[in-house]
């Protein structure tokens, strides 16, 4: 029996090897950047014996398709626009080409067995999302970079790069092929373009968690200081104790690119790999540092959250269009909560620390006005041409579900940890959700699913905390969440400040932003007028109220479109509140208990 097994074991095996080296000359992709300061990318792409893909051989023409948004960051960015010089060459002579939409170019191949397209690709826009190249490096999502074959984007693919001269490091999640230089593997497009590429001259950190190699790319365009073996040491703290959360590591390998310069900031995940973007002070105080390992860790985190354990819309990926789904508020805003629990069982933040953060997080959801108007179920729908594209009256009308979602993972955990007793935490919820759905049924979850599974680890329905936190905007019950580890909430008011309620363009007086109910609300005051005068005297940039009091009524002159307004503003206090957690009176041994069970306090 053992060797009957083994035997179709390995005929299986011989199967599918041979299936994947017949596949793999299908598509082949070739990445040059022979001017690097002018931004291009060269990329060619091939397909090998056309004739033998069933889903090609009757056709006369081939459709060539660049992705308009990337998985991640939920917003069509229109790819496509920077390609240039697009040609077609099939059987060696050049073919007919044309633009059929917005991003997809049709060749005529006539028969041909093999095709080639050429094109270039403008990068010079360094984020998380979008592909850079200069001479100090390249950078490149593959969503932004590469074109696929609709009927293709199962099949694998390989990638080879020629780097720039004297560049001599590329860091990326892809396989590198055995036998050919600066070569890749792609098991499918979705790999194409879940694997950021970072080629230049960076230096490169190593280390490993239960045995899984784990590699950084330090990537800055001049010195960078850093203390290597500190912070080698506290991300591989991250990594392991992210991994505790779900238990099980996915990966054979992980990469993280970082990028250092100034004024950029920001993560991506991907399936093994993420890119991260921070100052090249982030290692300069304990505090930065801390920041920028909370980054760290929501990247890292999202290996489970998002990238396995995900809302069913959420894969496999329309590149067309948008995808929509109710769930980013557990997708990131979950990961939001995990990434400072994960600090927290790193031993890199205080259990007070912890607390500081959690208060710190309902101060800014509860005192943002569009927490009054826009559900966390509705903002995560809505991310696509909301939470991406905010205008002056966002904080008026939108919540974030990174901010909102964080805050409502941390009460379910609390909740969870309250009615089991400490048996069980939101951990338990991503263990269920890994095994039933993840790997027992291979997809992501429906809305009602992540309910159900919340409901099971905590043993009692979750209905109405869904309805009114979730779907609804009603105002939150903190305490009757952190009842159960002995703390209570407490709002700090400032009642003598005036507050007019306003931000400024930098070095202006010029109004970018208006809060509703504040002092310039309710005063009649706009966005884009320019503050001249208060009650007869200009003022200094910024400074406009100083010496007043709440209650004070002002006149306060504005230039709106080149002409001069007045209007009386009455001063009020800040509405604002800052929340801090306190401990109740008299915490009861079972409090105490679950006190240090949620702040993963072992003795």
């Amino acid at each position: 029996m053992k060797k009957k097994s083994f035997l179709l074991i390995l005929i299986f095996a011989l199967l599918s090897f041979s299936y994947l080296n017949a596949q793999t000359t299908h598509i082949s992709y070739s990445l040059s950047m022979s001017r690097p300061s002018t931004h291009y990318f060269e990329v060619s792409m091939k397909l090998s014996n056309i004739r033998k893909i069933k889903e090609l051989a009757q056709k006369a023409y081939v459709d060539f398709k660049m992705p308009v948004w990337t998985p991640g960051s939920y917003l069509v960015r229109e790819y496509a626009k920077n390609v240039e010089g697009f040609e077609a060459i099939a059987d060696a002579r050049k073919v007919k080409a044309e633009k059929i939409n917005k991003n997809t170019w049709r060749v005529y191949t006539n028969g041909a067995n093999e095709v080639t397209v050429n094109y270039k690709v403008y990068a010079f826009e360094l984020s998380v999302r979008t592909s850079f190249l200069d001479d100090t490096h390249g950078y490149l999502n593959g969503a932004s970079v590469f074109m696929y074959v609709p009927q293709l984007k199962k099949y694998p693919s390989t990638i080879a790069i020629k780097p720039y001269t004297g560049w001599n490091s590329i860091s990326t999640g892809l396989k590198k092929v055995s036998g050919a230089e600066n070569t890749f593997f792609a098991p499918d497009f979705d790999m194409v373009v879940d694997s950021p590429i970072e080629i230049g001259t960076h230096k490169v950190l190593t280390f490993q968690i239960q045995n899984i190699p784990h590699s950084v790319a330090m990537y800055s365009n001049g010195p960078l200081q850093y203390d290597e073996q500190k912070v080698t040491e506290a991300y591989k703290k991250v990594t392991e104790a992210a991994a505790t959360v779900v238990g099980v590591h996915p990966c054979k390998d992980y990469t993280f690119i970082i990028h250092h310069l100034p004024g950029i900031g920001g993560g991506l995940e991907h399936l093994n790999s993420t890119t991260c973007q921070t100052s090249p002070n982030a290692y300069a105080s304990e505090a930065g540092f801390k920041g920028f390992m909370g980054l760290i860790a929501h990247e890292y985190f999202h290996l489970w959250n998002v990238k396995r354990i995900r809302p069913i819309a959420l894969g496999p990926f329309d590149y067309d269009n948008e995808n929509y789904t109710h769930m980013l508020w557990v997708a990131e805003g979950f990961t939001s909560f995990y990434q400072n629990h994960i600090l927290l069982r790193a031993g890199l933040i205080t259990p007070k620390e912890f607390e500081d953060r959690t208060a710190f997080s309902i101060t800014g959801i509860e005192n943002q006005p569009g927490q009054l108007v826009q559900s966390v179920a509705e903002a995560s729908w809505d991310a696509w041409i909301k939470y991406y594209r905010p205008n002056e009256n966002s904080a008026n009308s939108t919540i974030s579900y990174y901010n909102k979602g964080g805050v409502l993972g941390g009460l379910i955990n609390l909740y969870i940890i309250g009615e089991t007793k400490g048996q069980k935490s939101l951990d338990d919820v991503f263990k269920l959700l890994w095994s039933e759905y993840y790997i027992k049924q291979g997809r992501g979850y429906k809305d009602e699913e992540f309910q159900a599974a919340c409901e099971k680890v905590a043993g009692k329905s979750m209905q109405a905390f869904f309805q009114k936190y979730v779907w609804s905007t009603d105002a939150i019950d903190y305490d009757a969440f952190f009842k159960y580890v002995g703390l209570k909430t407490v709002k700090e008011y400032d009642t003598k400040t005036p507050f007019f309620g306003v931000t400024m363009a930098p070095n202006t007086n010029k109004i970018t932003t208006v809060l509703k109910g504040a002092s310039a609300y309710d005063g009649g005051l706009n966005v884009n007028d320019e503050i001249l005068e208060v009650d007869g005297n200009k003022y200094p940039v910024g400074n406009y109220i100083t010496d007043k009091k709440v209650g004070d009524v002002v006149k306060v002159k504005v230039k709106r479109f080149g002409r001069e307004f007045t209007y009386d503003v009455t001063l009020m206090a800040n509405p604002a509140a800052k929340f801090k957690l306190e401990k109740v009176a008299n915490p009861t041994p079972e409090q105490e208990m679950l006190y240090k069970k949620w702040l993963w306090i072992k003795n």
